[in-house]
């Protein structure tokens, strides 16, 4: 592959960095959304934070709280590093290799997104003057989901030595970075599994844990096929915590010694432990028997069939062409294996957030795998309809009927101990309702297939029971906090207003579409009714003054904030109380303007403008998920410049680390914004009715764009240049795809693509300013 091709589709690290080392470690991390490795070194240390992590295995810890208060959460959960198998310690003539104590005369590691592997070169020289060579290649695979393997090789080559590689597995090894100053939180995690069963034969071994609290039982298997000198020699001995194969060889220059460790992970909370030791084993024969060179081709096939379908080409702009395809393929790792379990809002690269899933993966990630990977977002529905009944209990909780998801969470129970930024941001409720439209409209399948009606019904009570009807009829939602968390716990927060609105009519829809399945759910003709009449009579505050829409009522009365004296006062979260902070026209993040996006029907398109340059001034975006959603909205509005910028900083995020805090995991929702921000925001995709929707731009900074996606059973790719729209059926379907671009009405076949003229309208505003210093960070 040529060198510019290359560059498109690696990741590259050539020189250790100390103060980068966190955040690396999430960008090499590597998953398949049911085991997930962090992309430490092959060595013990330096690390920062090392953890192999499965989905769904988490343990509870004690929450603490200053006051005690009715409907708190009992305890929170965490996830825990599982039994990790990336170690490998390695002596040469009796010195350990220590990257701080032998910087690398060379060091080259790469992720490469076509091959879905990391590979690590690198050459050092020992004390006594001896140049040695490592190589390893690490790969999770995302076809057989419980293996994952690595290829360790050294190399002598200019001396005579003798080397000793110490291969580990270990449980209990990696407890998680712990945030909070209770020790009680620290006691339980640092240890957080009890043996069960343990053995080992020559050149490997099997362990099996279960938590103390939750309840869930691992194994996790290993086995080395080593390559070794002649006199060289391999043994394993193990406890309950750890199996450790060594090898001790003598080295002529030019000889080489290493292996291929194959490891398999799994999981359960209620099969015995014999029988996962079993599974486990199993696993790994499978992963033997395939071979290193078989799950590397198996690996590469799985890929190619990924980027056949959801590649973006993205001209003129190498670093954003390179970032938008690694966001892709973080997608493709945080989902291709996930079962029974949710995307947590790091995925499986690190334990930031304590691995909890939040409301923005149904708005980022599921919409975006929706029109890439289908059965994937399938399956995360699934995973949310079967913890309804726990959003149910969640719903009596606080007095109301229906059913009111979590804030956040690992196994659908709620866990944050702040109430004013979850409990009281019920928009939760309607997100979840969103992703499962969303679904049907792009996959045209029903909703009753990932339980989606009982969860819209549900969901759809819950904003009847909390709806305030004042004297002149209006409806209002009181004590609310809409996404911005610098406005919490306030009345009439747009955003929530129009998408409880929306929960409400597609509730009313989806039951009149299955009577079959209105009695079973208890729905009355009079219920129908009265979430209509709710929808219709929803209050949206409106600033006849300025002009624009306040995102809470009263918003655009609140005092301003100094944006000018406080311009390094960032993030303003730990420079200011709250108190001051609620209290002020300041954004962390799109709120008002999240509601252009997804609530667009609602505004007009001089509405829609004005929102967004008042918004804009007011916006500092100390949350990773603003910049895609301002890059969609200003993309719409016509400020492309200004919309490639935001779309820059979403891309961005993690390779930069623009947030400072990509160590503790990568930001899921921040990738799949970034995506969405290209198909939603220059490709102008809307999912409304059976048509796909198409509105493209093009910005000065780029010359093309082309992206594809599935829509209703179709791979379609799109093409955006000077010279117009192309649309294209990828596959080989029978029959006619309809396609509105701009308004017009096209028709595509496997024979004739549509095109449509480019539309570049005038924006009916300046380009908006950000406040001092936060302008688009990449």
């Amino acid at each position: 592959m040529p060198e510019h091709a290359a560059a498109a589709w690696h990741v590259r690290e050539s020189a250790l960095t100390p103060e980068d080392a966190g955040a690396r470690e999430s960008i090499f991390a590597l998953a398949n959304g049911y085991v997930g490795v962090r992309g430490t070194l092959d060595e013990a240390q330096p690390s920062v934070s090392r953890g192999t992590f499965m989905s769904g295995v988490y343990e509870y810890h004690p929450l603490s709280y200053p006051e005690g208060g009715y409907g708190h959460p009992d305890h929170g959960q965490a996830v825990i590093g599982v039994a990790d198998g990336t170690t490998v310690r390695l002596q040469v003539d009796g010195v350990p290799l220590d990257v701080r104590e032998a910087p690398p005369e060379e060091h080259d590691r790469v992720l490469d997104l076509r091959a879905g592997t990391v590979r690590r070169r690198t050459e050092w020289v020992t004390p006594r003057g001896a140049r040695m060579r490592l190589t390893s290649t690490r790969v999770v695979s995302l076809v057989h989901r419980s293996v994952s393997a690595v290829r360790y090789e050294v190399e002598a080559l200019d001396r005579a030595v003798q080397v000793v590689v110490r291969s580990d597995l270990v449980a209990n090894g990696t407890p998680p970075k712990v945030h909070n100053s209770d020790p009680r939180v620290a006691e339980v995690l640092e240890r957080p599994f009890r043996a069960r069963l343990s053995r080992c034969h020559g050149t490997g071994g099997v362990l099996v844990h279960r938590t103390h609290g939750s309840r869930i039982g691992v194994a996790a298997a290993v086995d080395h096929a080593v390559e070794l000198p002649e006199g060289g020699a391999v043994s394993t001995q193990c406890d309950d915590d750890q199996v450790v194969t060594t090898l001790v060889t003598d080295l002529r220059p030019g000889e080489r010694t290493g292996f291929v460790k194959y490891l398999c992970h799994v999981m359960s909370t209620d099969d015995p432990s014999v029988d996962l030791q079993e599974r486990a084993l199993a696993g790994l024969d499978g992963a033997r028997r395939r071979g290193w060179d078989g799950l590397l081709a198996d690996q590469r096939s799985e890929l190619d069939e990924f980027w056949d379908g959801a590649d973006v080409e993205l001209d003129s702009d190498p670093e954003l062409q390179l970032a938008v395809r690694f966001d892709l393929f973080q997608l493709l790792q945080s989902a291709a294996c996930v079962s029974g379990a949710p995307v947590g809002a790091k995925g499986l690269t690190g334990g930031g957030y304590s691995g909890h899933t939040f409301w923005d993966i149904e708005g980022f990630v599921l919409p975006a795998l929706a029109l890439l990977r289908p059965l994937d977002a399938a399956r995360l529905l699934r995973w949310r309809s079967s913890t309804l009944d726990r959003a149910r209990e969640r719903a009596g909780v606080l007095g109301l009927a229906g059913a009111s998801f979590p804030w956040r969470t690992i196994d659908g129970h709620e866990v944050s101990a702040y109430w004013p930024a979850s409990t009281a941001a019920m928009h939760v409720n309607a997100d979840i309702a969103r992703a499962f439209c969303w679904y049907a409209d792009v996959t045209g399948e029903d909703l009753t297939t990932v339980g989606g009606l009982d969860v819209l019904v549900e969901t759809a009570r819950v904003w009847a029971a909390m709806a305030h009807e004042d004297h002149e009829g209006r409806v209002h939602l009181f004590g609310m906090t809409g996404p911005d968390e610098y406005t919490g716990v306030v009345d009439d927060n747009v955003f929530t207003n129009l998408m409880a609105r929306g929960n409400l009519r597609a509730a009313a829809d989806a039951c009149e579409q299955h009577p079959e399945h209105v009695g079973r759910l208890r729905v009355t003709a009079e219920e129908l009714q009265q979430w209509r009449r709710t929808a219709e009579a929803v209050h949206v505050p409106y600033d006849a003054v300025l002009g624009v829409h306040p995102s809470n009522e009263g918003f655009t009365t609140y005092g301003e904030w100094d944006f000018g004296s406080l311009r390094n006062a960032y993030p303003i979260e730990k420079n200011a109380h709250y108190a001051k902070v609620y209290r002020r026209q300041v954004v962390k993040q799109a709120d008002l303007v999240l509601a252009l996006w997804w609530c667009s029907e609602a505004f007009t398109a001089e509405q829609t403008a004005r929102n967004l340059d008042y918004y804009e001034q007011r916006t500092v975006r100390d949350s990773s998920l603003s910049a895609s959603v301002q890059a969609v909205v200003c993309a719409r509005v016509g400020h492309l410049d200004l919309a490639l910028s935001y779309l820059r900083e979403s891309a961005l995020v993690d390779l930069r680390d623009l947030q400072g805090d990509s160590q503790g995991g990568l930001h899921l929702a921040a990738a799949a914004g970034s995506w969405l921000a290209v198909v939603c925001g220059f490709g102008g995709l809307r999912t409304e009715g059976p048509e796909l929707r198409l509105a493209p731009r093009l910005p000065e900074g780029l010359h093309r764009i082309a992206f594809r996606l599935r829509w209703r059973g179709h791979r379609i790719g799109v093409e955006v240049t000077r010279s117009g729209t192309v649309v294209r059926l990828l596959d080989d379907a029978a029959g006619e795809v309809p396609v509105r671009v701009d308004d017009e009405l096209l028709t595509v076949t496997a024979e004739r693509a549509a095109s449509a003229p480019l539309c570049t309208p005038r924006p009916p505003t300046s380009t908006p300013r950000q406040p001092p210093g936060r302008e688009p960070r990449a």
